[in-house]
């Protein structure tokens, strides 16, 4: 009988230790995975999408259940063009976190850049409904550009004031309503809006194109040339400063 007992404590003793072990395995797994992702992450804020992946990647083989991890990881896809493996991605996230709202946002956004703006604009208007998301009006923009590229011009307005009443200044919002106003040709609308967001975001050389454009077609010629010399300006060695010059050569002789 006392061997017997013996016996089944020493077999409890054995299961606690395996446990502990194995806590203490996965913990470690767990931190090395936070290492990992936390270096990809970095990546990703400097534009190594492809470093980043490789970080990502090396956190998924020892901890595939962190949303974090898997958000990153669509990030990661999305930006290196792999639209398909980032919504795999995506949603791998809000299976794990299902209010994750920034992941449901970056789903609409891997579904706009397939240009499947039904699933976007389902995606968007989840996360703009989510009252404790701490920046509403990315999805709310978001949505008016989805509208924007299906020429629901109304609801693209709509969505796109919405954003700009949560923050006045958002460069995105303003900019997006400015195409919606000129789509619909209320060009001085557009022009208010477009010189709002060059004084907001003075250093956007497609900012200031966009504005050179509104000018132009408002027949405002030396406006116009003075902001596609601007364009070359800030980014003189970029494709859309040799359209800038393009443009100002055309329009020289109309002032």
């Amino acid at each position: 009988m006392r061997k017997q007992k013996f016996f089944y404590l020493g077999c409890g003793l054995l299961m606690i230790f395996v446990f502990a072990c194995t806590t203490k395995n996965i913990q470690d797994q767990k931190l090395k995975a936070d290492a990992s992702r936390r270096l990809g992450e970095e990546y990703l804020r400097l534009g190594k999408f492809r470093n980043a992946l490789r970080e990502l990647v090396k956190a998924e083989a020892l901890y595939p259940d962190d949303y974090l991890l898997q958000d990153d990881l669509g990030l990661a896809y999305h930006y290196l063009g792999k639209q398909g493996l980032a919504i795999s991605h995506f949603k791998k996230a809000l299976e794990i976190k299902e209010d994750y709202a920034p992941a449901r946002n970056n789903l609409g956004n891997a579904y706009a850049a397939q240009e499947d703006w039904d699933k976007a604009i389902e995606q968007y208007k989840i996360v703009s409904s989510d009252l404790i998301y701490a920046t509403p009006e990315f999805p709310l923009s978001n949505l008016g550009f989805a509208y924007y590229q299906i020429q629901e011009y109304t609801l693209s307005e709509k969505y796109y004031k919405k954003a700009l009443k949560v923050k006045p200044t958002f460069v995105n919002a303003l900019h997006g309503l400015a195409k919606t106003y000129l789509a619909t040709g209320q060009i001085a609308e557009a022009v208010a809006r477009l010189e709002k967001a060059v004084k907001v975001s003075p250093k956007s050389a497609y900012v200031h194109f966009e504005l050179a454009n509104a000018y132009r077609m408002r027949q405002e010629y030396q406006k116009a040339y003075a902001t596609y010399q601007k364009v070359v300006q800030l980014d003189p060695d970029s494709p859309l400063a040799d359209q800038a010059m393009q443009e100002a050569h055309q329009i020289q002789n109309l002032f």
